[in-house]
C-alpha cells in the first residue's frame, strides 16, 4: 500500500488563464433591474396512491384526518388509519415577476417524513404562501420522480438518486399577483451582479452616450440609477433599449480560489508574483505486509501459526528549483510548474507559501 501525503485527495486542478482582450457585454448580462425580482412559494401538502411506500407518522395521520374532515368525512378518535399510500410533502415553488393569475408555474414535491419514495404519487390541492402569509398559487398534480428505491425482505435497499423528491411541471396555478414598484418614481435603478466601482462606471457613461448627458449616475460599487419616463409603455420600450447596451466591465480583481475539498484551482490573470525561489519535493511512503508461516520443531507436539511482518520504506522525490523574476505572471508560474512535474495538491502548497511570504500579490481564498 503507497500513500502519497502530497496528491492523496486531490482529483482536479483548474487553471484559468484569462487573455489579454476584454470584450463588450450588455446590460442584461450584468445587471438587473432592481424591484424586479422572483419570490419563493412554500406549501404543505399530502402526496396520495403510493404503492406502500408511504409513512404512518402522527403529523401524516392528522393531515390525512383534517383532508377527510374537509370533506365532511369524520373518523372515530379511537380509529387509528392504515395510510402506507399518503405522504407529507412540502411544496416549493418560485413566482417570477409580472407573474399573472391563471398563468403555471413549476413545483418540487420534498418528503418531510419517512417514506420511502415518490413515485407514482399524486400531490393532492395544495395552497402555496408567500412571505406575507397570503396565498399565491395552488398546486396539484401528478408527480414526477427520477430516482427509484428497492427494498428486500432482509432489510438491503439499494436507492438511485432521490426519490423522496419529484416535481410537477406547470403544477401550480398563479392566484395572485406580487406588487412592484416597477412603474413608480421617475427613476430605474440597474444592480450589478459583480459590484465594482469601475463597471458601474463604464455602465453609467454607456448610457449618457446613447441617451444623452446626466442621464445615468453610479451611485455605488453595485447600483446605477437612470432617468426614466412613467408611462408604462415607454418605460418598457426604455428598458428594452438600455439593457441592450454593450460597455466593456472592469478586469475582476486579482484573486486565487482553492477548493480545498475538491482540488480544484482557480487563479485570475492579474494574479502577479514577485521574485521568489520555490523547492517543492513529496515524500513517499510504502508499507508491505508479507505472511510468513512458522513450524514447530519435530516431536514438540507445537502447532503452526501464521505471523505478518511489516516492512516501511520510505522515500524522497527528486527535488527541483525554480526561480520566479519580478512581475511574473500566472503563465510564467504553470509553465515552472509543468516543468518540474508538480501535481494539484504541490500547486495549492506553493501558492500559500508564496501568498506567506508576499510574493503573490492577489487575494487567496480557500473554500
Amino acid at each position: 500500500m503507497k500513500i502519497n501525503f502530497w496528491r492523496l485527495g486531490i482529483l482536479i486542478c483548474l487553471l484559468w488563464i484569462g487573455t489579454e482582450y476584454s470584450y463588450a457585454q450588455r446590460v442584461k448580462d450584468l445587471a438587473s433591474v432592481q424591484g424586479v425580482r422572483t419570490n419563493h412559494l412554500v406549501g404543505y401538502g399530502l402526496v396520495v396512491g403510493l404503492p406502500g411506500t408511504g409513512e404512518q407518522s402522527p403529523f401524516t395521520e392528522q393531515s390525512f384526518r383534517t383532508m377527510l374532515a374537509n370533506f365532511g368525512i369524520t373518523m372515530p378518535s379511537t380509529l387509528k388509519p392504515k395510510i402506507k399510500n399518503v405522504a407529507a410533502v412540502m411544496v416549493t415553488a418560485e413566482l417570477p415577476a409580472f407573474a399573472k393569475p391563471g398563468q403555471k408555474i413549476d413545483v418540487t414535491v420534498s418528503s418531510i417524513g419517512s417514506a420511502g419514495s415518490l413515485n407514482g404519487g399524486t400531490l393532492v390541492q395544495t395552497f402555496m404562501k408567500g412571505l406575507d402569509g397570503e396565498v399565491y398559487a395552488v398546486s396539484q398534480g401528478n408527480l414526477v420522480v427520477g430516482g427509484f428505491g428497492v427494498a428486500g425482505e432482509d432489510g438491503s435497499r439499494v436507492v438511485m438518486n432521490t426519490p423522496t423528491v419529484g416535481r410537477i411541471p406547470n403544477g401550480a396555478i398563479v392566484e395572485r399577483s406580487v406588487p412592484n414598484a416597477f412603474g413608480h418614481g421617475d427613476y430605474l435603478v440597474f444592480n450589478l451582479h459583480n459590484s465594482d466601482f469601475t463597471t458601474a462606471r463604464r455602465m453609467a457613461d454607456a448610457i449618457n452616450e446613447l441617451v444623452g448627458p446626466k442621464t445615468a449616475t453610479a451611485i455605488d460599487a453595485t447600483s446605477v440609477r437612470v432617468m426614466a419616463p412613467r408611462d408604462l409603455g415607454q418605460r418598457v420600450s426604455y428598458i428594452a433599449t438600455l439593457e441592450n447596451v454593450e460597455f466593456t466591465p472592469a478586469d475582476a480583481p486579482a484573486k486565487v480560489i482553492v477548493n480545498s475539498r475538491t482540488g480544484t484551482i482557480v487563479i485570475g490573470k492579474n494574479v502577479k508574483l514577485q521574485p521568489a525561489a520555490v523547492t517543492h519535493g513529496g515524500l513517499t511512503v510504502t508499507i508491505a505486509a508479507n505472511q510468513q508461516v512458522n513450524q514447530p520443531n519435530a516431536f514438540s507436539e507445537g502447532e503452526t501459526v501464521v505471523t505478518k511482518q511489516t516492512v516501511i520504506d520510505v522515500a524522497q522525490d527528486d527535488t527541483r528549483m525554480f526561480v520566479l523574476d519580478a512581475g511574473a505572471s500566472l503563465d510564467d508560474l504553470v509553465r515552472a510548474m509543468n516543468e518540474i512535474g508538480a501535481a494539484p495538491g504541490d500547486l495549492m502548497a506553493i501558492l500559500e507559501a508564496l501568498k506567506e511570504s508576499g510574493s503573490l500579490h492577489g487575494e487567496l481564498i480557500v473554500i
